[in-house]
């Protein structure tokens, strides 16, 4: 058969690499057992010396012959005298069952040189696979297996996720699971394609409209009155600033989503980083008060994009002085941890409700305090942080209770590259 050498092939090379695991794994065996039985022997001549605190010298000798049962250990004292042990009582316990093992050992050895064959048949199915799949991308249907699947695939409603194609035809199989599987992906694709126009369409059409009503204002009568002049122009600028800033949150998710937001992968110390962001903190949110708790003697190495860490932290920031009281303690921190390091941002706000826990990084979420709030948000900043989060394999950890606050814990991997 053709596909015989190949099969045959794989079988000897798994066949010696297993023999020559087996070899090392009985080399170590042999040593170790050796090793102890000389380990046990010398204990047992320390434990049997006269004179312990006299001794001159030690060395091991022969007597007579040159057999391994008259290898002796010698040990001389200071004043003259010595004390021989001899080896040859231990050894004729010890060369029987370590010969016997040895022989053990080859007859594995050798009976392991001719498992290529068992390791044959395990490989065939896998081998068959190979062989049917070669088939299947070569084509090799009749033409009425490949009737059969037109007609499956003509019959399928792509507007009807529940329907599959399904010829009835045996040898299509593989090919209808690996179908059915694509147009699984590509209806939760559309699902979340059209839900994330449906949310930004949404959420740009609320600016829009207050952009809208101003200048319908400002062109009825806010060009002569000065106060609704300034009123009309604040709005716009505040509107325009939000729409701004949702539809740059909606690129970086949409550049996200594609495999376009590359990571700028470098060394740094999360401490540096935690400090940055307090500062700034301190700087544009007076209202609050900033605490931060870093421990400079132990820095927390990792490797990440430094703006891309910065940026989700500062989200969590803005989020925690977003449904905080004035006044109230915003905490910064890091640690390093076993596996890696991470960083803490914990607040004394509103908190959240179990069911907003499961929710917030869900784009567009927001609960109903934060929709009923001035500064509710497009609740895209916490998907954003979610994902850069992500993209460094690493987790958020969120303890959340109503009128308590709420405690974010982002932990990252040692190493990213």
């Amino acid at each position: 058969m053709a596909d015989r050498p190949r099969t045959t092939s794989i079988a000897n090379k798994i066949n010696m690499n297993f023999w020559l695991k087996k070899l090392t794994s009985y080399i170590f065996i042999d040593v170790f057992i050796m090793g102890a039985a000389f380990g046990t022997f010398m204990w047992y001549c320390q434990n049997h010396l006269t004179q312990p605190d006299n001794i001159l010298e030690r060395y091991f000798i022969r007597y007579d012959t040159w057999h391994i049962e008259d290898i002796c250990f010698k040990v001389k004292y200071i004043d003259g005298t010595s004390q021989v042990f001899p080896a040859g009582p231990a050894l004729s316990y010890f060369l029987p069952a370590f010969t016997c093992l040895i022989i053990f050992e080859l007859l594995g050895l050798l009976g392991a040189l001719f498992h290529a064959g068992e390791i044959r048949k395990q490989l065939k199915p896998l081998n068959d696979l190979a062989i049917r799949t070669e088939q299947i991308s070569r084509g090799n249907f009749s033409d009425a297996s490949i009737s059969d699947l037109e007609v499956a695939i003509n019959h399928v409603n792509v507007d009807n996720p529940e329907v599959h194609v399904k010829s009835g035809n045996s040898d299509l199989t593989s090919i209808e699971v690996a179908l059915n599987n694509l147009l699984k992906k590509m209806e939760e694709s559309k699902r979340q394609q059209t839900r994330f126009v449906s949310d930004a369409s949404h959420e740009l059409r609320t600016p829009i409209s207050v952009i809208q009503g101003y200048v319908n204002m400002l062109d009825r009568w806010g060009k002569s009155d000065p106060q609704v002049l300034d009123e009309a122009i604040e709005a716009l600028k505040n509107e325009s600033e939000h729409m701004k800033e949702l539809i740059e949150q909606l690129l970086f998710l949409a550049r996200g989503d594609s495999g376009r937001q590359n990571l700028n992968v470098v060394e740094m110390d999360l401490n540096e980083i935690v400090t940055e962001v307090y500062d700034e903190s301190l700087m544009i949110d007076p209202d609050h008060e900033y605490k931060l708790v870093v421990n400079e003697m132990q820095p927390c190495n990792f490797t990440g994009d430094i703006a891309m860490v910065k940026q989700s932290m500062r989200i969590l920031v803005q989020n925690a002085a977003k449904y905080s009281g004035k006044g109230d303690t915003i905490k910064l921190s890091a640690k390093k941890e076993t596996n890696g390091v991470s960083y803490i941002v914990q607040d004394e706000g509103i908190g959240m409700t179990e069911s907003d826990v499961s929710h917030i990084f869900e784009r567009f979420y927001r609960s109903d305090v934060a929709r009923n709030s001035e500064s509710g948000g497009s609740g895209l900043g916490l998907s954003i942080a979610k994902w850069i989060v992500d993209a460094h394999r690493g987790s958020i950890d969120v303890l959340s209770r109503k009128d308590f606050g709420t405690r974010f814990t982002v932990h990252f991997p040692n190493n990213l590259k």
